[in-house]
């Protein structure tokens, strides 16, 4: 436990006094010695009784040095030690709001299908909430939060729910709306509440889903009850250690609205991208929600054609084609079912993005270019493209950024001999890297002629190389992504 100011102050008095009553009776006793025969015998007495007097006092006020510590802090000022203590600190049931129960999770890694590389990092998770000993005993402390970052549908709180059942911990799950009242300090107390009912229960998992509802940065425009819940949220994570038992996942679809102060290290120090399936996720996936269904499908051809899927938009998918094969009194899924299914997904109430082929080999030449230009690992679905990430970028550095953006739109362009209404983000980014050169940093004169100059090195370039790029294509098309290996 940690002493605050004032009991160390305490702690130094008792040992001051100690050593000056040990050198005032060392000093005491060798000037009686010496006066012996002047002072009269009782008075001798009396001194050296006093200094064992004052000997015994020492003692028991360091023996009740507790209580005298208490009685000094009863009406001063709290230290920053107690009242981060109090945070950390198991809370009593009193404390807590009966309506944040734990529930068990009955899902594991096995019911969520695909996602290998998340799994990996995950099991980290699992495995310290198993056996904390394990890190503890080599002093390693895991991230306090996870941050789960993707499109919806894409799983994230299937993956928060199959890490608490590996794990066969509680789980506590809240969404980022719950917190969000009208009256300030209700959503920090129901944050305080959580926490405590999480540690109450450690070892345990908090979700908060859709996090930036009360997460989002702070501006000048002032809104006291989100302010107020997102500092209690930042408190909370300030207030327990890596070997707590607790481990905060959240997730979010909009990670660039998101507060520095929640994103900083200490608090969600690990983050993880979760993006649309690709096609062998979606075998999986389609495998997995097919189990325990007789069927006359090829699941290979129907994953080739979901392009474009999420998870739940194939989970509907299977379910709609059931549906269809129960009311019409048949006990096997066929192709037919599927057919009416994706139809509906895609014509009907439940609209669906669904690419075709010509539509496949316009992303994938798109993002091919993305990937040739990055060298990086690159998805037919991935929206974004790795970039350098520097303190200080140089002006060639920043151009960079900016060609990586503009790759898959200018190499679509020169390839299909067509522009096509795509990559409008990654085209909004460029342009803000480039106003940031021109006003910010004063690298260059105009906007335009930044984008002009990255384009015609980027047409260059891809004309050049148009026979590898066309390789990358067929390996997009066919794997929807482009690995590292494949270079």
């Amino acid at each position: 436990m940690k002493q605050n100011l004032n009991s160390k102050n305490i702690d130094k008095n008792f040992k001051l006094m100690i050593i000056s009553a040990i050198v005032l009776v060392i000093l005491f006793i060798y000037t009686m010695y010496k006066s012996k025969n002047v002072i009269e015998g009782t008075t001798y007495y009396l001194g050296i009784g006093f200094l064992f007097i004052l000997l015994i006092v020492a003692l028991i006020l360091k023996i009740k040095q507790e209580k005298i510590r208490k009685l000094i802090n009863k009406d001063g000022i709290p230290s920053f030690d107690n009242e981060l203590e109090k945070t950390s600190s198991k809370p009593s049931k009193q404390d807590l709001d009966s309506t944040i129960l734990p529930v068990k999770s009955n899902l594991t890694f096995k019911d969520v299908a695909g996602i290998k590389e998340i799994k990996e990092e995950l099991e980290e998770v699992v495995e310290f909430l198993n056996n904390p000993a394990k890190f503890q005993k080599f002093k390693v402390k895991l991230p306090k939060g996870v941050l789960l970052v993707g499109p919806p549908g894409v799983g994230k709180t299937l993956i928060a729910r199959a890490v608490a059942g590996e794990a066969q911990v509680p789980f506590f799950y809240q969404s980022g709306a719950s917190f969000v009242h009208i009256y300030v300090g209700m959503g920090a107390k129901k944050v305080r509440e959580l926490f405590n009912s999480a540690k109450l229960n450690a070892p345990s998992i908090i979700f908060i889903d859709e996090i930036d509802a009360i997460g989002k940065s702070r501006t000048g425009k002032s809104n006291d009850e989100r302010e107020s819940t997102l500092n209690e949220l930042l408190t909370q994570m300030d207030g327990f250690d890596g070997d707590s038992g607790v481990i905060v996942i959240a997730a979010t679809n909009k990670i660039e609205v998101l507060d520095d102060a929640l994103l900083r290290a200490g608090r969600f120090d690990r983050r993880l991208h979760v993006g649309l399936p690709n096609i062998d996720d979606r075998k999986k996936i389609l495998e997995l929600y097919l189990k325990d269904v007789n069927y006359e499908i090829n699941i290979e051809k129907l994953a080739l054609s979901t392009a474009g899927f999420n998870s739940a938009s194939l989970s509907t998918l299977v379910n709609e084609s059931l549906l269809y094969m129960i009311k019409n009194g048949k006990n096997i899924l066929d192709e037919l079912d599927i057919e009416i299914a994706k139809n509906k997904l895609e014509f009907g109430k439940k609209q669906l993005k669904i690419l075709d082929s010509e539509q496949k080999e316009v992303l994938a030449i798109y993002q091919t270019c993305k990937a040739y230009i990055s060298k990086s690992k690159v998805n037919l679905l991935d929206e974004g493209v790795k970039k350098i990430n520097k303190v200080f970028l140089s002006y060639s550095e920043m151009q960079e950024n900016i060609k990586r953006e503009l790759a898959g739109s200018v190499g679509l362009e020169l390839i299909k001999k067509e522009k096509f209404a795509i990559g409008e983000d990654a085209i909004k980014r460029a342009e803000d890297i480039a106003f940031e050169m021109v006003n910010k940093y004063k690298m260059a004169a105009s906007i335009e002629e930044i984008i002009f100059r990255v384009k015609e090195n980027l047409k260059l370039e891809l004309m050049q190389n148009s026979s590898e790029i066309q390789r990358l294509t067929n390996i997009m098309i066919k794997n929807e992504v482009i690995n590292i290996d494949d270079f």
